[in-house]
């Protein structure tokens, strides 16, 4: 694999140099004619298996080239996608993830992995564009579009539901899970409650508590009692530490002056 051809430009936006990984010939000689035929797309290289891939973008590192995303089976022999991802996750600086796979059954593990988006062979040619228009924004302005547009796969009686980020009144810290509280109940997710905050840096969340990510689009009310400081988030009321009570009261006062326009 070579990733030395330089992307096109149009109009003066970096086109997206990308990577696609699959063992099934086919599967990726269709997938690979689809991103070329993107616009935003600027150069498409492949590889057949995991270890192909890994031993090539190594050397693209080395050579000082860049990758912004890498679209990966999840299925192959030898090394699988979801342990080339978090090999990917190990690099200085990780292109984004996109798995395209026959399974769905990987798709919170992809979360956690923090891929930007999880599409289902046969893959429809408006689904990989949805999911470029994605990887591209996460480019553009990291984690701030991607986030307002994320869904959270969860486990529930061997189905896998997806939460829309703008449906979480707010996010609760119970061991090595995050409880996500909406108006329809709360689904755990095998995360921090840190990576959690990162992926939605910029998103409207706020760190309440050391335990709480509160969604602001969902707080009617802050007010104090007894010297404490509490939110109203959807139905429930929330503590907010002693700690985070300026930073939360001085982010609620910034969003809402920048929602009004002022």
């Amino acid at each position: 694999m070579s990733l030395a051809v330089a992307p096109r430009a149009r109009h003066g936006v970096q086109m997206l140099r990308v990577l696609a990984v699959d063992d099934e010939a086919p599967a990726l000689s269709e997938l690979s004619y689809l991103l070329r035929e993107d616009a935003r797309v600027g150069h498409v290289a492949t590889a057949p298996d995991g270890v192909k891939a890994l031993q090539d973008m190594v050397q693209m590192i080395g050579a000082g080239e860049r990758l912004d995303g890498v679209f990966l089976d999840v299925r192959m022999p030898g090394l699988n996608g979801l342990d080339l991802a978090r090999l990917i996750g190990g690099f200085p600086a990780p292109p984004r993830l996109v798995f395209v796979t026959a399974h769905d059954d990987c798709a919170v593990q992809a979360f956690e992995l923090e891929a930007v988006d999880y599409l289902l062979k046969p893959v429809r040619p408006e689904r990989l564009t949805e999911a470029v228009r994605r990887l591209s924004a996460s480019i553009a302005a990291p984690g701030a579009d991607e986030a307002a547009m994320d869904v959270i796969p969860v486990e529930l009686g061997g189905r896998t539901r997806f939460i829309p980020q703008q449906a979480v009144w707010y996010a609760e810290a119970q061991g090595d899970y995050v409880r996500l509280h909406t108006a329809d109940g709360g689904f755990l997710v095998r995360m921090s409650l840190s990576a959690l905050e990162r992926r939605w840096a910029g998103s409207g969340f706020i760190r309440a508590h050391r335990s709480t990510l509160v969604n602001a689009r969902h707080v009617s009310e802050l007010r104090f009692d007894a010297g404490r400081a509490l939110l109203r988030v959807g139905t429930e009321t929330l503590p907010v530490s002693r700690r985070h009570t300026r930073q939360v009261r001085e982010q609620l006062v910034r969003q809402y002056r920048g929602g009004d326009g002022q």
